[in-house]
């Protein structure tokens, strides 16, 4: 009997050198052997390969599952995922870990990393800030579990600093934004608001600056029968704030201000170069001084 010559195409022989080429790495990927996968994993994660480390580490966690290693591994994995930098996933495997694990010794170390994974999510001032206030929640748990000097504190205060200020920011800059609009009488009341809802806001010298030439604004714009009412108002306004920040930057101008709503009242009939000034003669001033001020500190 004659047998039929076999012919194999080119993308049939391509299959077949490729399946008999695995990489040892593919291979091990694949077995069963809990021990070699493990000791393949932690050199690749010690020699800073954390992708594949990663990924043989998620492998073996069902071979592990229910054993004494199982929370090294996991842990490993979730660290193998920080490193790489994929916080996402890293965060995700954090948060299992902990919850299977509480009381394993990798648990502390777990609960900071996931909190500067949480961190890292956060976003800059502008935008939303629930992930900062989340973030914040956590970082504060962390702080009353694991208080005293303890390796990760300073790097918490900092987090907390930096978080607050995005918060203060963003209350500030929501109530400013009614003052840019010159709905000054929105303005003011809005800017009232943030200190009332946080008196140790940030950025409360500006606050009361932006509150004080809000009063100002609405009082010069009003109609002349309600203009001495809302001067006054001013008035208390422009005290309150050189109570507080005598030496501050936006003192003169408010001092012009001051005197400004002293005339309108009548109470002012002295020449004065200052009550001439614009607002961008006051706000070249000031950035003077910032600019003075950044290269002494």
């Amino acid at each position: 009997m004659k047998l039929k010559p076999i012919f194999i195409t080119t993308a049939a022989l391509a299959v077949l050198l490729v399946s008999s080429c695995k990489t040892q790495y593919e291979t091990l990927l694949s077995s069963n052997d809990a021990d070699a996968k493990y000791k393949a994993a932690m050199e690749y994660f010690n020699n800073r390969k954390y992708l594949k480390a990663a990924q043989l580490f998620e492998s073996m966690a069902i071979l592990t599952d229910g054993t004494e290693r199982d929370d090294t591994v996991r842990y490993y994995w979730a660290l193998s995922n920080y490193r790489y930098k994929d916080y996402y996933t890293a965060e995700s495997n954090l948060e299992k870990f902990i919850t299977k694990y509480p009381q394993s010794p990798f648990t502390a170390d777990a609960r900071f990393l996931r909190l500067d994974c949480l961190y890292r999510a956060t976003y800059r001032w502008e935008l939303d800030q629930t992930p900062t206030k989340n973030c914040l929640a956590y970082i504060t748990e962390y702080v009353r579990e694991y208080p005293g000097d303890g390796p990760h504190l300073e790097a918490c205060l900092e987090m907390i600093k930096d978080l607050n200020d995005r918060l203060d920011r963003k209350a500030f800059e929501n109530a400013r934004l009614y003052y840019k609009m010159e709905d000054y009488l929105s303005a003011r009341v809005a800017l009232r608001n943030v200190l009332k809802d946080n008196a140790e806001n940030g950025y409360r010298e500006d606050i009361l600056y932006y509150t004080a030439m809000s009063s100002y604004h609405y009082a010069r714009l009003s109609v002349a029968a309600k203009q001495k009412e809302r001067y006054l108002t001013f008035v208390d306004d422009y005290l309150n704030f050189i109570g507080e920040y005598g030496e501050s930057k936006y003192r003169r101008e408010l001092d012009a201000m001051y005197r400004r709503s002293q005339r309108a009242l009548g109470r002012y009939d002295g020449v004065d170069e200052e009550l001439e000034l614009k607002a961008k003669d006051f706000e070249r001033e000031r950035k003077a001084i910032e600019k003075e001020q950044s290269k002494n500190n």
